[in-house]
């Protein structure tokens, strides 16, 4: 990290007082569904996901439903996100894992939820961390941008910034703290046009004290 302990607490402490109740923007209504959506959700918006899943759902409402998908019938239900032939694949293997060594259950492992076709290590703490809170930290591009602008890691990938997340932040808050980075990022801290003016971290953040064009990493 290259901000002080103090602003570090103060960062997570604004967040945390204005966040209250942060949660995913992906509609869901149980566990199967939230890793459909996380899995769909790969470079691709919320918003676009959320106009799939529906229909998507309605078709296939349990994985042992999507177990006996065929590609054509899941691709033509999600062909407008991103790389639709690889999600139908990892959707349909997915459902087909799950049903075969979970017995249709969601695991709560971590490491059990990465052996799922589709699930890298984002994806199973995104759902670790929503579904069963567990203690840890998903790193997508909003978080990695914003905890490098945030002076809150410089860890080079996603495993090392969540390494330094992980350091820093409570287990008791780290499956909040998911959504308030992501959300900070995607309304505030964006990519191209963060905006500075009327973010209530500027005091204590090192790339805006640099300049008032913060780096864009």
């Amino acid at each position: 990290m290259t901000n002080s302990r103090q602003n570090i607490e103060n960062i997570l402490d604004w967040l945390e007082s204005r966040m209250q109740g942060a949660k995913s923007e992906l509609d869901f209504e149980n566990p199967y569904q939230l890793i459909v959506a996380v899995i769909l959700s790969a470079q691709c918006t919320d918003k676009r996901v959320n106009m799939v899943t529906p229909a998507l759902f309605k078709a296939f409402p349990t994985a042992a439903a999507l177990s006996h998908a065929s590609f054509e019938q899941v691709y033509e239900l999600i062909k407008s996100v991103s790389f639709p032939n690889n999600k139908a694949k990892h959707l349909i293997g997915m459902a087909q894992k799950l049903c075969s060594e979970f017995n249709g259950e969601m695991p709560s492992a971590v490491e059990d939820l990465e052996k799922l076709p589709g699930v890298g290590r984002k994806t199973a703490n995104v759902v670790a961390s929503i579904i069963f809170r567990a203690p840890v930290i998903a790193v997508d591009t909003h978080v990695f941008r914003v905890s490098h602008r945030l002076g809150l890691s410089e860890g080079r990938n996603p495993l090392e910034v969540e390494q330094d997340l992980n350091r820093i932040i409570p287990e008791g808050k780290r499956a909040d703290a998911h959504h308030w980075l992501i959300l900070h990022g995607r309304y505030v801290c964006k990519a191209l046009k963060p905006d500075c003016g009327n973010c209530g971290l500027s005091s204590w953040c090192p790339e805006f004290a640099k300049s008032s064009t913060p780096c864009r990493k």
